[in-house]
């Protein structure tokens, strides 16, 4: 049991630094990370403005006569998803298992992150005393907390399995 511990921390570690040094290469940054996250400030924007705020966006940034926010990498919730995609990869599970494991929990983290952007303009514009403990603590503690509860609930289901083909 030991080891697989270990070997499954093994590879979660080097999965993780290979997807890190991955998406932090410029021609990936530059032609997947930044088009996706200029999605995402689109939705955050589209949501926003059907809750009335008027906002416009310029590639990253929402803004207003209020607030602007700029999303930048690390706030597009990718390092979540790479977290989440390196403990389900390096998990003992089919393969199957995995890859709807990992885009069901991309949704997951991708929806709340949706939240997250659209509460920090909100905050930004009528509670800015507030919006840096939001930005850097509340929330970046609740995105990576989402992705390793709903990792420890997908691994959970598929443990019995597991346990009951050794049998």
């Amino acid at each position: 049991m030991q080891r697989q511990h270990t070997l499954f921390l093994l590879k979660f570690f080097a999965i993780l630094v290979v997807s890190y040094l991955f998406i932090a290469w410029n021609p990936i940054n530059d032609h997947l990370i930044v088009p996706f996250t200029q999605a995402l400030t689109r939705s955050a924007a589209t949501i926003l403005n059907w809750m009335g705020q008027k906002v416009m966006v310029t590639d990253t940034i929402i803004s207003s006569s209020r607030f602007a926010v700029n999303i930048n990498n690390g706030c597009n919730g990718v390092e979540a998803m790479l977290i989440l995609l390196a403990s389900m990869a390096a998990f003992p599970a089919p393969i199957r298992s995995r890859v709807s494991g990992i885009l069901l929990g991309a949704l997951v983290v991708q929806l709340l992150n949706e939240v997250r952007i659209v509460s920090l303009y909100l905050l930004g514009a009528y509670h800015p005393r507030v919006f840096q403990l939001f930005h850097t603590a509340v929330w970046q503690i609740a995105i990576i907390l989402v992705a390793v509860l709903f990792f420890l609930f997908w691994s959970s289901r598929l443990a019995p399995n597991r346990l009951a083909n050794r049998a």
